[in-house]
């Protein structure tokens, strides 16, 4: 979602794949399931460094310590957890990669994708690993589809910030939405291929014949879009994406965020399930500075202090 497909799910589901998106602005996403665009780097002090005086250098693949960097798969339309600015991915998933990068002597270089093909640009060995404000999921996990059906053979998740879901409005909230039970009867709009998406299939089973009716885009600023013109009445992303954007689309004019957090749960860095040693490396990067308090520096520069995690965890989600 808590994040895009949350990127997660909701109270009990919450990417995040699939969640939210720099403010009704134009995505800079590729149309293919899968296919890269352009990409950035989440570390200008650790690029280009090779070095072994990194202190888990030696905890990485010799792959990566040849290398020199880490391959990151995002879906840069998700402010403010990953965005372009400047021709550069920024965020908070960036500046988190790079506090990790000086742990691992590596660069973490980002490449902006759909995000509904991220896992399998993971799984194909296009990227390392992915980023991107995911939710970890058993379904991710299990590589299970929609349906609960074996589609893959899943990925592991090095789970690293905590987030619950939230309704994002027209500025104003014309419809008084304060919950999911208030959209029965009405119009949302939605990532496509998130958790988002599956809560407002669920909701839409609750609502029965009071039909919840959902318009599914490739990108959240589509769906954004829709709720500021009025021809949807909510959209839904992790509570820090719908904060940010209520504050900055418009000049704070634009959108606002209705009731309070759904849920909460984990986004993960995925890894592919046969990279175990990277994975582990990444845990232990991430213990680092959650106990050198680089991670914390992270979370107080974007004012989200509060989706902190006190240590690294492997498929915490469920």
């Amino acid at each position: 979602m808590t994040a895009r497909t949350t990127r997660r799910t909701t109270a009990t589901k919450s990417r995040t794949a699939a969640v939210g998106a720099i403010a009704v602005a134009g995505a800079l996403l590729l149309a293919g399931c899968g296919d890269q665009t352009g990409s950035g780097s989440g570390s200008d002090e650790t690029k280009g460094t090779k070095s072994s005086s990194a202190p888990l250098f030696d905890k990485l693949p010799k792959k990566y310590q040849d290398a020199g960097k880490i391959k990151v798969g995002t879906d840069a339309a998700y402010a403010p957890m990953e965005y372009e600015e400047g021709g550069k991915i920024v965020g908070i998933d960036p500046d988190i990669a790079a506090a990790l990068g000086k742990e691992l002597g590596v660069e973490f270089e980002f490449t902006s994708g759909t995000f509904d093909g991220l896992i399998t640009s993971l799984n194909t060995g296009r990227q390392d690993v992915v980023m991107s404000a995911m939710s970890d999921t058993k379904a991710r996990q299990e590589g299970l589809d929609d349906k609960g059906k074996k589609a893959g053979k899943g990925v592991d998740f090095v789970d690293y910030f905590n987030s619950g879901v939230s309704l994002l409005v027209k500025k104003g909230n014309p419809e008084n939405i304060k919950s999911l039970d208030d959209l029965c009867g009405k119009k949302v709009a939605v990532q496509r291929g998130t958790i988002y998406e599956d809560t407002f299939k669920d909701q839409a089973k609750k609502c029965g014949k009071d039909k919840l009716e959902i318009s599914s885009f490739d990108t959240d600023a589509e769906a954004q879009t829709r709720v500021k013109i009025g021809a949807a009445v909510a959209d839904l992303n992790d509570y820090p994406v719908a904060a940010h954007i209520a504050k900055t689309a418009g000049g704070g004019n634009d959108f606002e965020v209705a009731g309070g957090q759904i849920g909460a749960g984990p986004f993960g860095i995925a890894v592919n399930k046969d990279n175990t040693e990277l994975r582990d490396a990444i845990k232990a990067a991430l213990d680092a500075i959650i106990k050198n308090g680089e991670y914390e520096k992270v979370l107080e520069k974007w004012d989200v202090k509060d989706s902190a995690v006190t240590e690294a965890t492997v498929n915490a989600g469920k």
